[in-house]
């Protein structure tokens, strides 16, 4: 039996290649830094990877999902529906173009997928968007979602943060809506420390996000030094939401083994499902057949008793040495979004944020790791 002496067992581990470290390193010796051409190669092969006309590089998932709801004309006075449970991000952007988050429950523990049906008794004369998230890897109900969206004139929006190359009736998760927002922070499927990306058909957004992601200028630094231009205008009031060139070079690296790592996160997966669907107390949600289509970034799992959601945790960090997170306490019981709009009800989303515990999950992840992760939870359970 493992031990809390036993080698630590995070819950994202990264690996880079010899092939990412030379990208990087070629373009330190280039002394060319800043955005330039290893954005617009990147940018080129990961639309042509999810098969989009439009994907523009920024500094950060939030950055693209800001310019995703300015693409969708949201501004002051508008709202934008929301899911409570995502990253902080989803809502804060919202805030940013001077709109108010409405938040929207989730379906249940099994679907952490914002809701349609309360989507729809939520929207009114001041919606302009609605944002998805693909949480973990696994579609929300984007097509229902697009259909209820177009029938009422208002933007869908995708936070895809967890969901590159994921899919949903075999279309790329960020390619259903007006547009799609992608992460590259740290502990992503597809990383460089930090960055993101908005992806698009639309012209118009696609046109939109690039010039307000340089502060406004019609031209860029390295359109300037290679002559394309010799001058810029600032057409309007823009952001530094620039991804630099090192970034870039280590994504475009990295994408082309992102197939490969996200089969075997299914993999990973799906013995994880096999292991621990049987445990008593524990349930863990979507289904054995969503796995095949998701990018299965992160491996959430429920407790049925709330109570034992944090003795569970301190169990697994103190006694066995594995590490989890949460994700995510709910956005609308943040004590910042309590203060602004007052306290809201949302059972599925509070039960969610009470119960769940994200376990280890990474490509490299071996056979042994995991089952000292499952031993420990069903040590920690009956504890």
């Amino acid at each position: 039996m493992a031990s809390g002496n036993d080698p630590a067992i995070p819950l994202f581990d990264l690996r880079l290649s010899a092939a990412d470290l030379a990208a990087v390193e070629a373009t330190l010796r280039s002394g060319w830094l800043t955005m330039g051409p290893r954005v617009d190669a990147f940018e080129s092969a990961f639309a042509a990877a999810l098969g989009a006309r439009h994907a523009v590089c920024v500094s950060s998932c939030t950055a693209a999902l800001h310019l995703a709801y300015l693409g969708a004309g949201v501004g002051p006075g508008d709202e934008v529906i929301v899911p409570s449970v995502t990253f902080a991000a989803t809502a804060n952007a919202a805030l940013y173009c001077g709109a108010t988050p409405v938040f929207a429950d989730i379906r249940g523990p099994h679907d952490p997928g914002i809701d349609p049906v309360q989507v729809a008794s939520l929207i009114g004369p001041r919606t302009r968007a609605v944002c998805a998230v693909h949480f973990a890897g696994y579609p929300a109900a984007v097509d229902v979602l697009r259909e209820l969206c177009r029938q009422h004139g208002i933007a869908l929006i995708e936070d895809v943060a967890h969901a590159p190359m994921a899919t949903l009736g075999g279309r790329s998760l960020g390619t259903i809506g007006l547009a799609g927002a992608f992460s590259f922070f740290s502990n992503k499927i597809l990383s460089c420390g930090e960055g993101g990306l908005l992806l698009t058909d639309d012209d118009d957004v696609a046109a939109l996000a690039r010039r307000l992601r340089s502060q406004g200028m019609t031209s860029g630094t390295w359109s300037r030094h290679t002559g394309a231009t010799d001058t810029y205008d600032a057409s309007g009031l823009g952001y530094n939401y620039r991804l630099d060139e090192p970034r870039a070079a280590l994504l475009h690296s990295r994408l082309e083994r992102l197939p490969e790592d996200i089969d075997r996160r299914r993999e990973l997966v799906r013995r994880y499902r096999s292991l621990l669907c049987g445990l008593d107390g524990l349930i863990v949600p979507f289904r054995d057949e969503d796995v095949a289509t998701s990018a299965c970034y992160v491996m959430p799992v429920l407790v049925a008793d709330q109570e034992r959601q944090g003795p569970l945790r301190r169990h697994l960090r103190e006694n066995r040495s594995v590490q989890t997170s949460l994700f995510y306490p709910a956005v609308h019981e943040f004590s910042a979004y309590e203060k602004r709009f007052g306290e809201q009800s949302l059972p599925e989303s509070e039960r969610w944020a009470r119960s769940e515990l994200t376990i280890p999950l990474y490509p490299h992840m071996t056979v042994d790791q995991q089952d000292r992760v499952v031993e420990a939870i069903a040590e920690g359970l009956h504890r």
